[in-house]
Order: structure tokens, then C-alpha cells, then sequence
């Protein structure tokens, strides 16, 4: 369990921060970079539960927000054991596969794509695109960092399974504003 009393601690004045098992890295380290990229893909989400009305969405979205925080302390774990345990957090597939039902579950009525989508659009529309991009960015940090430690494969799964999440609820809240902002290609061009 979580308790914090005191905000500011002054562990990280010198520019580390701490890791799950108590060791530490420098703030601009790799793993660093990752978890605190899943930390902004979580703030924007919430960003977009701010804009979305359909409770369905909400609901998943909500669900996402609170596995984002196991995620970022699965990133925050070092080692090569990436199972689950009473006192480790770790993404499972059991998650992946949820996110790939609720994919399947939005995307059941909407239109084939024919165009690229611009990131825009009403009622949580264009945040949820904004998400999504923030969501590529974590998973492109995270795939860096594997470069160099060891990174449960399913966090990585995971972060692109989200992001095709994202796509396809920004397209269902769309539709329920009168659809997507297609690219029209050279539309500019004089």
C-alpha cells in the first residue's frame, strides 16, 4: 500500500530517482524516460475522460488509467523475473487480451477506414488522438530502454495494443459526433 505524508523528499535533488527494488538511476536514463512517458500517456487519458460522455468508454478508459500505474511500476522493477507476484506488479495477458476485446467490442460498427485520420474532433475526440500519439511515444521510450535492461515483453505488448485502443475509441467517439476528420491529400496545394 501507498502512503505518502511528505511530498517532497530531496532524494532526487542530485538528478536520480529511486526504482522499485530501491536501487537508483539518473532521471534521464532510458527506464526513466519510459515510466515517465507511460506517466503522461495516463495524465493525457485523463485528460480525454475529462471530454468523453459514453460510459462505456469512460468505463474502459478508467480501467486503463489504473493499469497505466501497474505498468509504470512494472517498468520500475529491474530484473529478468517478470512474473506477477504479491509484492510485484507486473502486466499479464490477461490484460492484452481485454484491451483486444474492447478494441474488437468499439470497432464492430464503425465504417472501414479510406482515409487517414486527422487527430481532431469533438467530445474527447482529438484527446483521445492526442493519447494515442503520447501512448506511441511511451511505447517507442520503452522499446529504447529494452535496448539496455531487461523489460517484461508484455509491458511492450501492451503499449501497442493501447495505442490501437486509443485509434479505435477516438473513432467511436467520433462517430457519435458525426465522424472522423479525414485527410484529403494536396488539399492545400495551389
Amino acid at each position: 500500500m501507498v502512503k505518502l505524508n511528505k511530498i517532497y523528499t530531496r532524494t532526487g535533488d542530485a538528478g536520480d530517482t529511486g526504482l522499485a527494488d530501491g536501487s537508483r538511476i539518473a532521471k534521464d536514463h532510458p527506464r526513466a524516460q519510459a515510466i515517465g512517458d507511460v506517466d503522461e500517456a495516463n495524465s493525457a487519458i485523463g485528460v480525454a475522460l475529462g471530454e468523453v460522455r459514453d460510459a462505456d468508454v469512460r468505463a474502459m478508459l478508467g480501467a486503463i488509467q489504473n493499469e497505466l500505474f501497474d505498468l509504470g511500476a512494472d517498468l520500475a522493477t529491474p530484473g529478468e523475473d517478470f512474473a506477477p507476484s504479491e509484492m510485484t506488479l507486473r502486466i499479464v495477458q490477461s490484460q492484452i487480451d481485454r484491451l483486444e476485446r474492447e478494441i474488437d467490442q468499439l470497432n464492430e460498427g464503425l465504417e472501414p477506414l479510406r482515409s487517414f485520420i486527422l487527430p481532431a474532433g469533438p467530445g474527447g475526440t482529438a484527446e483521445l488522438h492526442l493519447a494515442r500519439a503520447i501512448v506511441r511515444r511511451a511505447e517507442r521510450s520503452a522499446v529504447a530502454a529494452s535496448r539496455g535492461v531487461a523489460l517484461n515483453p508484455l509491458a511492450l505488448i501492451y503499449l501497442n495494443r493501447l495505442s490501437d485502443f486509443l485509434f479505435v475509441a477516438a473513432r467511436f467517439v467520433a462517430a457519435q459526433h458525426g465522424g472522423d476528420s479525414l485527410w484529403q491529400p494536396g488539399a492545400t496545394r495551389t
